[in-house]
């Protein structure tokens, strides 16, 4: 009873040392959840990131990128609080970072294909629009019918004219599929 007393005793002691010793690194996953901001900000920044190579991960709405590696997911959290702060985008923001034990996160895509440039995946962000995908595959090819590009979305099928503002700013959603088709006859 006394060993069992003993490595609880232990047990308890390391553990809070072992959790204050995690530090994030370049190319793991971090999930980040903001509270204390509008409902459709918080949708828009909370959810899973990629720190980069370079040990910095990018936010919506700051302008530039924070410096994540080396810091506990505390302080990570405080940087990022203190972030949205001085560049006045929230005055009372709450964040939760949690350093997880994921490698990388899978990649996240759309897929763009036919009659543009660089047909292919293009990397998913928050915030992507389905005008920005099709520029990311170099744009439309002298045949493509910017006029008629379809979004699959699941079983979901849309066509959206890119010629047009309104539809230039649609949101995409991971796993897209934008097709650029050909010009008919007419030049339509």
């Amino acid at each position: 009873m006394k060993r069992l007393f003993l490595l609880l005793a232990f047990l308890c002691l390391s553990v809070p040392g072992l959790m204050a010793q995690t530090t994030v690194s370049a190319g793991r996953a971090i999930q980040i959840q903001i509270k204390g901001v509008p409902a459709e900000d918080s949708s828009l920044i909370s959810g899973a990131y990629t720190v980069s190579d370079s040990g910095t991960i990018r936010l919506p709405l700051l302008s530039g990128p924070i410096r994540a590696a080396g810091l506990s997911p505390t302080s990570l959290a405080q940087s990022i609080e203190a972030a949205y702060r001085a560049e006045k985008i929230f005055t009372t923001p709450a964040v939760n970072v949690i350093a997880t034990s994921l490698e990388n996160l899978e990649e996240l895509i759309v897929t763009v294909g036919g009659q543009v440039q660089n047909p292919g995946p293009v990397k998913y962000y928050r915030g992507l629009t389905i005008w920005e995908a099709v520029q990311s595959a170099r744009g439309a090819t002298p045949f493509g019918a910017m006029n008629r590009v379809r979004l699959t979305r699941g079983k979901d099928v849309k066509e959206y004219n890119l010629k047009k503002p309104e539809h230039m700013n649609i949101k995409l959603e991971p796993k897209d599929t934008i097709e650029v088709p050909q010009k008919n006859i007419t030049g339509n």
